[in-house]
C-alpha cells in the first residue's frame, strides 16, 4: 500500500470529520486497572441480542446497554431502513483493551443510549470473522498509520467505511475528543448531508479496492530465489537483538516464522557462515524466551509477548496459535542441536495444551485471557494476577528444607532460581500504573548450575527442588480466580496445533503426542468438516457442559482454515502414517484452488467469494503472529505435489510465487515463511520411502532415523506394499520398491530417482 494512497486516505477523512485518528492510542505494553465508568453501568440482568450468539466474544458483551447486532442481514436491513451509520466495534475475548473500552464505554447506560439513538451498533469476533476484520483493518491501518483492538469504525449504511480507529476513551481527555464527542460529531455531519459522506465513502472503497490488488508484475521476470533467501537474512540479521535475542525492539514477539526460515537456511548450507550465524540468533532467542517471564514456569504454555527487552514482564494472555508454532521450533531445535533443553520445553507448550486448552472430545481451545481477579471478593481484574507472586506468600508455602541440607529451604532456592525480590521484580518502566508492585513474574537470569553452586549443592537435588516447588505453587494458584477462557475451537489454529503434537510424535518418539494429533484431526473432520459439499467450518463452539455446539448458520472456513490444516495434515501423515490424512490434505487443496484462488491474477484471497457484504477480497501478503495463508500455502502445494506426483500443484507454486515476485525481490523479511518454500524448492526435495511392514521393528528403526534428523526438505512415505492405497494411484514408482532380503528397506530419492536401498540404520545415516 503506498504512501500516496494512505496521504489521499487521510485528506478524505479529515476533510469530512474534524478529528484526528492519532487519537485513538492503542498502547501493547501499557496495562492498568480495569474499571467501571461512574456514569453508570449495565444491567447484567438486560441481555442484547448478542445473547443468542455462541461467540465468547460477543456473549461478554450481552449484558451492555448497547443494543449489539452481530454481522448480518437484520443489522444491514436495519440501517438502510432507518439511514443510519453503522458503528463497527470488532475485538476479540482475551483482549486486554478491549475489556477497557467494554467497562468504560459499552457499559455506561449513558453512552448506551446514545449508540442506540443514532446508529446501528455491530460487534464482531475477530477470530471468528477474519474477513471482516481484515477489511476495516485495512482501512484503519491506512487512514491512522497504525492499528489494533479493539477497532472502532463507522459504516455507511452499504457497509463502506468513513472513519475509524481503536481504543477511544469515554469522555475528552488531553484535548482529544473521546468516544460520546465522536459519537456525536458524526451523527451530527451525517444528518447534515449523507450524500457528501456517501461520495466520499465510495472513493475510499475504490481507492481501497485499487491500492490492494496484488498480482504478478507483467515485467518482473522469475524470481531469483538465493538472492531472495540471501537477502531475508540479511534483513532479519539487521533487526536481530544480540544481548538477549529476538528480532526487534519492546515489545518482542516470538515470531516463530523467522525461526522457521533460520532453520531450513541452515539446514540447506550449513557450512555457510550467515547460517550459522542466523541458526545461533536462533537458538539464543528461544533460550531466553524460555528463561524469560514470557514462558510459564509454573502452568507451561507461553504468554503472547514480551513488554520489555529480556523477555521478562509479558502481556499474559496465552493464544493457541503461539502454542502450535513454538513446539515445533523447539522441536526444530532440538533436532538440530540434540539439546534437551528445547525437547523439555517443547513437551512443556504440549502438555499445557493436553491440559488447560483441550476440548474433551479432541478439539483445541482457542486462548486464555490475560486478565483475571486477583482474590475471589475482587471486583476489578487485573492483568496477570493468576500469575504473579509476592515473595511472603511464596516463603509461606515452601517451608520444606531441601534435601540433604540443615538451612536451606524450598524457597531459598525458588527465589534466588527465578529472581524473586521482596520489593518485587517488576521495573516501573513495564508497570507505570503499578499494577504489579510487589509482584514478581518468574524470570531464570542465571542458570541450575549457577543456582546449585550458591547453595553449595549438585544439579540433580537442585532440580528435585525446584520441580516441588513448582508443583506446589501450580497447586496454589489453582485457588486462584481463573482467567477466562476463549473456547471456542477455530480450525486453522487447530491445524498449527496438530503440526504441533504431529511433530512431537516424530522427534521425541512420544506415540501420546501422536494420538493427540489424530483425535484433534478426527475432531475438526466430525465438527467441522462438511462432507456433502467438501467444505471446512471455520469455528464450533462449547455449551455449559462442555459439549461442541454450532450457530444455526456455521461460518464456512477462510483460506486459513485451509492451509493451516492441510499443513497439520501433511505432518500428521508423516508421523502416523495413514494416508486418509494424506487423501483429505489433497481434496482440502483442491477445495482451496477452487474457493480462494484469484483466476485473474494469481494468489489466495482471504476470503471466497460467496459473501456480498465483504467489501474487499484480500490477500495476506505479510507473515505476523501467524504465517500467511499464502506462504503456508506455498510449501503445502510443493509437499504435496511431491507426495502425489501431481505436478499442477508445483506449477501453482510457480503461480503463487509470481504474485508476490516484487515483495519477495525487495523485503523478503515481511514473508519469512514464503522463504522457506524458496529453500525448500531450492535444495532440490528428497522423497524418503520405507518399504516395509508399519509394526515391524527393522521398519520402525528405519523410521526413527528418519526422525532423528532435521531434514525439511524432505518428504517421508511409508510404504506397506498395499498397491490399491492412496499413495500407490499416485505414484507408480511404489510398485517397483521391494524389501530386500525381506527386510524393511528405505529408499532415498530425487526427483524419484532412487540411490541404491539399504536396509540398516548404519547405512540410511550414510546416505542421509
Amino acid at each position: 500500500m503506498s504512501w500516496s494512497f494512505v496521504r489521499f486516505l487521510r485528506q478524505e477523512i479529515s476533510s469530512r470529520i474534524p478529528l484526528s485518528s492519532s487519537s485513538t492510542n492503542f498502547l501493547p505494553n501499557c496495562r492498568f486497572i480495569i474499571r467501571t465508568m461512574a456514569t453508570g453501568s449495565s444491567d447484567v440482568s438486560h441481555k442484547n441480542r448478542l445473547a443468542n450468539e455462541k461467540s465468547p466474544y460477543l456473549l461478554q458483551h450481552a449484558s451492555n446497554p448497547v443494543d449489539w447486532y452481530p454481522w448480518g442481514p437484520e443489522a444491514f436491513e436495519k440501517a438502510k431502513k432507518e439511514n443510519k451509520l453503522i458503528f463497527l466495534s470488532v475485538g476479540y475475548s482475551t483482549c486486554h483493551w478491549c475489556h477497557v473500552m467494554e467497562r468504560e464505554t459499552f457499559e455506561s447506560t449513558e453512552i448506551g443510549s446514545l449508540m442506540n439513538e443514532h446508529m446501528v451498533c455491530i460487534k464482531v469476533d475477530r477470530e471468528e470473522r477474519p474477513d471482516v476484520d481484515r477489511v476495516y483493518m485495512t482501512f484503519v491501518q491506512a487512514s491512522s498509520g497504525g492499528g489494533g483492538w479493539p477497532m472502532s469504525v463507522w459504516l455507511t449504511p452499504d457497509l463502506k467505511p468513513i472513519v475509524g480507529g481503536t481504543y477511544f476513551p469515554p469522555a475528552d481527555r488531553y484535548g482529544r475528543p473521546g468516544f460520546a464527542t465522536i459519537v456525536k460529531s458524526i451523527y451530527s455531519q451525517w444528518s447534515k448531508d449523507p450524500e457528501r459522506m456517501m461520495q466520499q465513502a465510495d472513493k475510499i472503497l475504490q481507492a481501497l479496492q485499487k491500492a490492494t490488488t496484488t498480482k504478478a508484475l507483467s515485467d518482473a521476470g522469475p524470481l531469483a530465489m538465493a538472492s531472495s533467501v540471501s537477502l531475508c537474512y540479511r534483513q532479519l540479521a539487521q533487526s536481530f537483538e544480540p544481548q538477549y535475542g529476538g528480532f526487534g525492539a519492546a515489545p518482542k514477539f516470538p515470531q516463530p516464522v523467522n525461526f522457521n526460515f533460520m532453520f531450513r537456511m541452515y539446514s540447506n548450507k550449513p557450512e555457510s557462515k550467515d547460517s550459522k550465524e542466523g541458526l545461533e540468533m536462533c537458538l539464543k532467542t528461544l533460550r531466553f524466551m524460555a528463561k524469560g517471564g514470557m514462558y510459564d514456569h509454573i502452568a507451561q504454555g507461553f504468554h503472547r509477548y514480551s513488554t520489555d527487552d529480556f523477555w521478562h514482564v509479558p502481556h499474559f494472555e496465552k493464544m493457541l496459535y503461539d502454542q502450535g508454532q513454538l513446539a515445533v521450533s523447539y522441536l526444530d531445535a532440538y533436532q538440530i542441536t540434540k539439546d534437551e533443553f528445547f525437547a523439555d520445553v517443547a513437551r512443556s507448550i504440549l502438555q499445557y495444551v493436553s491440559r488447560d486448552l483441550s476440548n474433551k472430545t479432541g478439539g483445541f481451545f482457542s486462548a486464555e485471557d490475560a486478565d483475571s481477579l486477583p482474590t475471589a471478593d475482587a471486583k476489578d481484574k487485573k492483568e496477570g494476577a493468576f500469575c504473579v507472586w509476592e515473595e511472603d506468600e511464596i516463603r509461606n508455602l515452601l517451608v520444606d528444607k531441601i534435601e540433604g541440607s540443615d538451612s536451606v529451604t524450598l524457597a531459598d532456592v525458588f527465589c534466588k532460581h527465578y529472581n524473586v525480590r521482596k520489593e518485587g521484580n517488576v521495573n516501573f518502566e513495564q508497570d507505570p500504573h503499578r499494577e504489579l508492585l510487589h509482584k514478581n513474574v518468574l524470570i531464570v537470569r542465571g542458570s541450575l548450575g549457577v543456582t546449585a553452586k550458591f547453595f553449595k549443592l549438585d544439579e540433580t537435588s537442585t532440580e528435585r527442588a525446584l520441580s516441588k516447588a513448582r508443583e506446589i505453587l501450580y497447586k496454589e494458584r489453582l485457588k486462584r480466580p481463573k482467567p477466562h477462557l476463549d473456547d471456542k475451537v477455530l480450525t486453522s489454529w487447530n491445524g498449527l496445533m496438530i503440526s504441533g503434537f504431529a511433530r512431537g510424535g516424530q522427534v521425541l518418539g512420544d506415540a501420546s503426542y501422536t494420538a493427540r494429533g489424530i483425535q484433534a484431526a478426527t475432531f475438526i473432520k466430525e465438527h467441522l468438516y462438511n462432507d456433502q459439499k467438501g467444505c471446512l467450518i471455520r469455528s464450533c463452539y462449547t455449551d455449559k457442559q462442555g459439549e461442541v455446539t454450532q450457530i444455526s448458520e456455521p461460518i464456512e472456513g477462510f483460506v486459513d482454515d485451509y492451509s493451516d490444516l492441510i499443513r497439520g495434515l501433511l505432518d500428521l501423515y508423516e508421523t502416523c502414517y495413514d494416508q486418509s490424512w494424506l487423501d483429505w490434505a489433497s481434496s482440502l487443496q483442491s477445495k482451496q484452488d477452487e474457493l480462494f484462488w484469484d483466476a485473474e491474477h494469481g494468489g489466495y484471497f482471504g476470503a471466497s467469494s460467496k459473501d456480498p457484504s465483504i467489501k474487499l477480497r484480500l490477500k495476506e501478503d505479510q507473515d505476523g503472529a501467524e504465517p500467511s495463508a499464502n506462504s503456508v500455502s506455498a510449501l503445502n502445494l510443493l509437499r504435496l505435489s511431491q507426495f502425489t506426483g501431481n505436478k499442477d500443484w508445483e506449477a501453482r507454486f510457480d503461480q503463487l510465487i509470481s504474485v508476490f515476485t516484487e515483495r519477495l525481490s525487495k523485503i523478503p523479511v515481511a514473508l519469512p515463511e514464503m522463504v522457506s518454500a524458496l529453500v525448500f524448492k531450492q535444495s532440490t526435495p528428497k522423497q524418503i520411502i520405507i518399504r516395509g511392514q508399519p509394526e515391524a521393528e527393522d521398519t520402525k528403526a528405519l523410521l526413527r532415523c528418519v526422525h532423528s534428523r532435521f531434514l525439511p526438505n524432505k518428504i517421508l512415505i511409508l510404504n506397506d506394499g498395499n498397491n490399491a492405497s492412496f499413495l500407490s494411484s499416485k505414484l507408480s514408482l511404489l510398485s517397483s520398491l521391494a524389501m530386500v532380503d525381506g527386510k524393511a528397506t528405505a529408499y532415498v530419492c530425487e526427483n524419484f530417482q532412487c540411490q541404491l536401498p539399504v536396509t540398516s540404520v548404519a547405512e540410511l545415516e550414510k546416505v542421509l
